[in-house]
């Protein structure tokens, strides 16, 4: 792979809602990364004006181009949230994490060293305990270790084994078996393979399933999924979830769609990103 192949500039879209404590943490988390990204996007799905205050008054200090993209409030609608960031972006490469994220100091640089065409990177995250959590905002520096106050027990975080920094394991992990949950709060893939299947599939409204439906039209259009393991270390602000008991369940409506694109091979979504790239006001 040469480095034409290689990302040339990348976008990094936050999404958020009515959390701006935790958003703070976040950008200033992004403001220390080893290798900074060429813009960030706040995806905002309907938070007050709180929030838009507090990106601008960091956009005015922040050192790469920072905007706020918001859509009102209408309930849980991540899909369309995270297409408006996306049709606004403008470089060659996205990654996408949650407001909630406190990313490692390597976290764009270790996107970007797996990112390769043809692929997809799925990230894992620290779900840190609500004493940590408390710690790191008030201003407490995150702990990226095995011995970090995460719990490393449940289903969709951070296993033990993988709890520091390691680039060349990382490397190493990436040329094996696809695997790991699918979770949009740390992932990153080519801006073009992303138009190429339409995005987010709008129809998913309410909590889950939006990502996983959307790796399988990635999947379905023979685009391949790797494990960013040991790299691109985040810890999760711990918060009451708004996921169902079972996010599994087959009849909720979400995961309906997502068994019609995985039993029925689709490749791009009807309603997706393509009706807001015209968008003038997201291209200010």
């Amino acid at each position: 792979m040469t480095l034409a192949d290689k990302p040339q500039k990348v976008s990094l879209i936050v999404i958020t809602y009515n959390w701006p404590e935790a958003l703070e943490k976040v950008l200033l988390s992004v403001a220390a990364q080893s290798r900074l990204p060429d813009e960030v996007i706040v995806a905002d799905d309907g938070s007050t004006e709180t929030t838009r205050k507090l990106v601008q008054s960091m956009a005015a200090v922040f050192p790469v181009p920072l905007r706020h993209i918001w859509q009102e409030d209408l309930g849980f609608r991540a899909a369309r949230c995270r297409n408006l960031g996306i049709a606004a972006s403008k470089g060659d490469y996205v990654v996408l994490i949650d407001g909630d994220m406190i990313l490692h100091p390597s976290f764009i640089a270790d996107h970007l060293m797996l990112a390769e065409p043809g692929y997809f990177l799925q990230g894992g995250r620290f779900k840190t305990t609500a004493k940590e959590t408390a710690r790191l905002l008030a201003g407490g520096k995150p702990v990226f270790a095995p011995w970090a106050d995460v719990d490393f027990h449940v289903f969709d975080g951070i296993r033990r084994l993988y709890a520091f920094h390691a680039p060349w394991l990382a490397r190493w992990k990436a040329r094996g078996k696809n695997g790991g949950r699918v979770m949009s709060c740390n992932m990153s893939f080519w801006r073009s393979d992303l138009l190429r299947v339409n995005g987010f599939d709008e129809r998913m409204e309410g909590y889950g399933a939006e990502d996983r439906e959307l790796a399988a039209r990635m999947e379905n259009a023979g685009l391949r999924r790797r494990q960013l393991k040991w790299g691109a270390l985040a810890a999760h602000l711990e918060h009451k979830t708004r996921a169902q008991v079972d996010v599994n369940d087959m009849s909720l409506p979400n995961n309906r769609i997502y068994r019609a694109t995985l039993t029925e091979r689709i490749t791009r979504c009807v309603q997706g990103i393509d009706q807001h790239l015209g968008d003038p006001m997201l291209k200010s």
